[in-house]
């Protein structure tokens, strides 16, 4: 038995033509669609990337209890439990987070692993003088910017783009063992995610007329672009989602070329989507996890079926993939996992689950049945408690300090950490689900989730499907007083919020606070938020609002970010009449001409 997992990140299934889209330039995924079975009602489950990938190795979701950080010691990892029952396993990608902190413990799993570097800022090609960077449509602008336009500088040819190389490893891999079996291969590769950046070859079927700045990276805030510049944006994205179609084809000719289809499972999927204007937001992870970045594409060829061509609709989720790997090769999920294999699924759509848990550390925690979606907020403003519990305490690029660990309690161990006690740490998220509020929606009537419900039955009867999955997960007690919900018992009509937080939900619609009504000046919300906290009389003002953020991890990424840019992403923290308040007190704090 052989398997290949075609692996991309950022892959919004909107814009492909199997579920709809018109207009992309993408022959591969529907060929791809003519050879396996197509999944129609795919969820992903831990937000973002590696705990998503975490997600992947263990086969349960991971976002109720932890942030973004590493394998944990009593992890299941499916492609180490495949190399301990004697399937060779082999890694090959560009996605520069498993080699950082937050990431380090994933690879290793792997028997053997290759890693080609230069994507999104990756600490690459070593340039101390400045690059040249032309006028850009982008606010963040750190170091990780910087390091993209020097790494740039050794992409110019497409064979050295890291998706180019890691495509190639992985047909060298199919090439050297075509003859051997028992071998996994995942082939994964940072395109589609931002940088948008590709070829001329690709750009081409997408021909449009702009003149305005560089901009193929948006900031994850709201949109402020103008409709050219949104769309410019749109058309980067379909050029490098192009790319990686024409990367897909080598697989596919590979397969076709190597008589891979009689004995090897093809896998192709994503981590999750993207927003690119839709909603009013670029990217994710602030706002609510919207069907487009959630709601993930998912191909699968099983040689035992052999079903091609078809569509399935019942509803499955990421955790499944690593379950489906380990029965494929003839080994039991462990009792830890709560994905189940999908043999039966990609033969005949036998159903695997009611419903499907997903979201982000500290936000929205939502459930689907695969028509109806309930996205529930915090129960308050102080969106408490939240913590982390970890003995691996590392952040996506650094560790916990030393500030961060002093609260740190020894706590009893959950159900699935094989009797390992746990470090609780107090948690951080930049965004606030609260100026969200709690959403629900009907995506048969509502697919683009527009028109947000205000139903207490169905609310009722999604809150109580979302309370059962909290408890089949084993979630924090926090997490139970943090979203308003019963740890035990029955979930009744003095649990619901969607009516009381409508009044938030509307607001978070309203359009982002304008440059031009607020005073500027060198202690203004124009001036970076590094800047301002230089100033112990600048510093004092912020704290008095604020002091929160200013503790927490994330004001180190957002310390090049003015306060209007920081009030265009995190909408709950800095509202119009807060933000118009903090102006005048900086205002009246600063330096008298």
């Amino acid at each position: 038995m052989k398997a290949i997992m075609v692996m991309f990140d950022t892959l919004n299934r909107r814009f492909l033509p199997p579920y709809g889209a018109e207009g992309t330039h993408a022959p591969n995924f529907t060929r791809l669609a003519e050879r396996t079975a197509t999944f129609d009602t795919c969820y992903a489950g831990s937000m973002p990337c590696m705990p998503a990938r975490r997600e992947l190795h263990t086969g349960r979701h991971n976002f109720l209890h932890r942030g973004w950080g590493p394998l944990e010691p009593f992890d299941d990892s499916m492609p180490q439990l495949l190399t301990e029952h004697g399937t060779y396993t082999h890694l090959v990608t560009d996605h520069q987070h498993y080699w950082e902190d937050g990431g380090a413990t994933y690879h290793g799993r792997y028997r053997t692993f290759e890693f080609f570097r230069g994507q999104e800022g990756d600490a690459w090609k070593g340039h101390v003088a400045d690059p040249e960077i032309p006028q850009a449509r982008r606010a963040r602008r750190g170091e990780t910017w910087r390091q993209d336009w020097i790494n740039r500088q050794y992409l110019a040819d497409e064979a050295d783009h890291p998706q180019t190389r890691t495509f190639d490893a992985g047909l060298e891999f199919l090439r050297t063992n075509r003859s051997e079996d028992g071998w996994f291969l995942q082939i994964e590769t940072f395109d589609p995610h931002e940088p948008f950046f590709s070829y001329a070859r690709h750009k081409q079927h997408y021909p449009h007329a702009y003149s305005g700045p560089h901009f193929d990276w948006p900031d994850y805030q709201r949109t402020t672009e103008s409709d050219d510049e949104i769309a410019h944006a749109r058309h980067e994205y379909t050029a490098l989602l192009t790319m990686c179609d024409a990367s897909l084809g080598r697989v596919l000719d590979a397969m076709d070329e190597l008589a891979l289809w009689d004995d090897t499972m093809l896998i192709v999927c994503t981590d999750h989507g993207l927003l690119l204007g839709e909603h009013g937001w670029w990217g994710k992870n602030v706002q609510p996890w919207y069907d487009e970045t959630i709601h993930t594409p998912l191909f699968v060829w099983d040689p035992r079926s052999r079903i091609q061509g078809e569509r399935r609709s019942s509803l499955v989720q990421t955790i499944d993939l690593g379950p489906t790997l380990l029965e494929y090769f003839g080994v039991e999920p462990t009792p830890d996992m709560q994905g189940r294999p999908l043999r039966q699924t990609v033969a005949d759509d036998t159903p695997v689950r009611e419903a499907g848990l997903f979201g982000a550390f500290g936000g929205h925690v939502s459930v689907t049945d695969g028509r109806y979606v309930y996205m529930r907020a915090c129960a308050d403003r102080s969106n408490q408690p939240l913590h982390e519990h970890t003995v691996m305490p590392t952040h996506m690029r650094g560790l916990f300090s030393p500030a961060e660990l002093k609260d740190a309690a020894l706590v009893a161990p959950f159900s699935f950490t094989k009797e390992v006690p746990l470090l609780k740490v107090p948690g951080h998220t930049m965004s606030n689900p609260y100026a969200f509020g709690t959403l629900l929606f009907d995506l048969e009537t509502d697919p683009g989730q527009q028109h947000p419900l205000v139903d207490d039955d169905l609310e009722l009867r999604m809150a109580g499907l979302l309370t059962e999955q909290l408890r089949l997960a084993d979630a924090p007690p926090g997490q139970y007083e943090r979203l308003g919900l019963p740890p035990a018992g029955p979930v009744t009509a003095e649990h619901l919020l969607v009516r009381t937080q409508r009044p938030q939900a509307e607001a978070a619609c309203e359009p982002p606070p304008r440059a031009e009504n607020f005073p500027d000046g060198p202690f203004s919300v124009h001036a970076p938020l590094r800047e301002l906290l230089s100033h112990p009389e600048a510093e004092a003002v912020l704290r008095r609002h604020f002091a929160t953020l200013l503790d927490s991890p994330f004001v180190h990424a957002a310390a090049d970010l003015s306060l209007l840019q920081i009030a265009a992403v995190a909408i709950g923290m800095l509202p119009n009449d807060l933000l118009h308040t903090v102006a005048g007190e900086l205002a009246a704090a600063g330096p008298r001409s």
